[in-house]
């Protein structure tokens, strides 16, 4: 099994900082860039996957919105975009830093939650699969 890597502009995408802030924290220790003796350094994938759970635990978000005791575990906190109701069914759309969840609902439960644009809240999947795929790599 190959060992993935990361260039340093993939490994601050991930991690939704710049590209010097990852440069900063390989300096400071904090992470390990390879340098082949030519190209472009690289992260190792099993070393960004571990910085991204402390970044995670460390984040603004989570002291400010610490998750409430639930069976789902897939839980997200984002910002509601955008909600839109029919008759009996509205579509929620939230935004959770880069990614964009959509949820439809009934409307009883939107008007119950009091969901609109600027609120805050949290989507939670639980569900036996949650499917898993490789991003295309480009050519």
């Amino acid at each position: 099994m190959a060992v993935t890597q990361f260039r340093v502009s993939e490994a601050a995408a991930l991690l939704g900082v710049s590209d010097d802030t990852v440069r900063r924290w390989a300096d400071a220790g904090r992470l390990t860039l390879t340098r082949p003796t030519t190209g472009p350094a690289f992260v190792d994938g099993a070393e960004l996957a571990s910085l991204s759970l402390e970044l995670a635990a460390e984040s603004a978000l989570a002291a400010a919105f610490p998750a409430s005791r639930a069976s789902a575990r897939n839980r997200i906190t984002g910002i509601v975009t955008k909600v839109t109701k029919d008759g009996v069914m509205a579509q929620v759309e939230l935004q959770a830093g880069p990614f964009r969840l959509v949820s439809l609902m009934s409307r009883e439960a939107a008007d119950e939650l009091g969901l609109e644009p600027g609120s805050l809240a949290v989507a939670s999947a639980k569900a036996t699969t949650i499917v898993v795929e490789l991003p295309e790599t480009p050519k």
